[in-house]
């Protein structure tokens, strides 16, 4: 899972692509993890993203579960999404 940079409670996944993007939120949001897809124009093209926003009411095991939702999808869904 690429990690961008943040100091904030906002924490982007670059996938670059707003199909797989998009594809990826809504997988996620089946299996009851709301992550967010922001696409082109929001962002720049080729910068599409998922917009993770952390809080301090998460649980470790609330991250846990967005960590394996995500390698999941991200592994089960091609590039070429």
């Amino acid at each position: 899972i690429p990690l961008t940079p943040s100091i904030t409670a906002i924490q982007p996944i670059i996938i670059g692509c707003p199909k797989r993007t998009l594809a990826i939120s809504q997988r996620l949001r089946e299996m009851g993890l709301w992550i967010i897809a922001i696409r082109t124009p929001t962002v720049p093209k080729g910068t599409d993203r998922l917009r993770i926003t952390l809080s301090a009411s998460h649980h470790k095991k609330d991250i846990q579960a967005l960590v394996d939702g995500l390698a999941f999808v991200m592994g089960e869904l091609p590039d070429d999404q």
